[in-house]
């Protein structure tokens, strides 16, 4: 049997395996501290793996650049909404399936994650790369998580009213810092 808690970084664990550090090194500290988080928040609601919405809960509280691109008002405090009842009832048919587009094989124990928050990781230090940034940051794996639509914080973000391409325009317009041209999604 499978065990429903995601597996610990090697930084938790207080042991490293030798490609450990250069990944480690591919994330800013504070994205780091929302992976982390999102590790947390994948224990505390009983899911096997880190998905994309836990990726985008932990985001919003964690990091300013992140959260800025929702702006304030309504449907922020919806946004919120929705990820806080995630575990209390709307996210727990989520809790016996694996987040996955199915345009790649399913991993099961990648490293805790999801195979499309496996894969938004990827996108986002891929993404700061290409802007000359060797490492990356909250605002790349936001641009990230939004470009499959069936990815799971795709759905809360829809649910909350908020379309993710205008997301990802935002993320565009607003941080020409961290924008690239040509992107695509992996």
């Amino acid at each position: 049997m499978q065990s429903r808690i995601p597996r610990q970084s090697a930084q938790e664990q207080d042991c490293r395996r030798p490609d450990a550090a250069a990944d480690d090194a591919r994330l800013s500290d504070e994205l780091a501290a929302v992976i982390s988080g999102a590790r947390r928040r994948a224990v505390r609601d009983g899911d096997r793996q880190i998905d994309t919405a836990h990726l985008l809960h932990s985001l919003l509280e964690r990091d300013p650049d992140a959260y800025a691109v929702f702006g304030d008002g309504p449907q922020i405090a919806r946004l919120l909404g929705y990820l806080v009842q995630r575990s209390i009832g709307y996210g727990l048919r989520w809790q016996a399936t694996v987040e996955d587009s199915g345009a790649v094989p399913v991993v099961l124990d990648g490293e805790g994650f999801s195979p499309l928050a496996a894969s938004a990781m990827e996108h986002a230090c891929r993404r700061a790369a290409r802007r000359g940034d060797p490492q990356a940051r909250g605002i790349d794996l936001l641009a990230a998580i939004v470009t499959d639509p069936q990815a799971r914080a795709v759905e809360v973000l829809a649910r909350a009213g908020i379309d993710a391409n205008a997301v990802r325009a935002r993320i565009d317009e607003h941080h020409d810092e961290y924008a690239t041209d040509g992107e695509t999604a992996c």
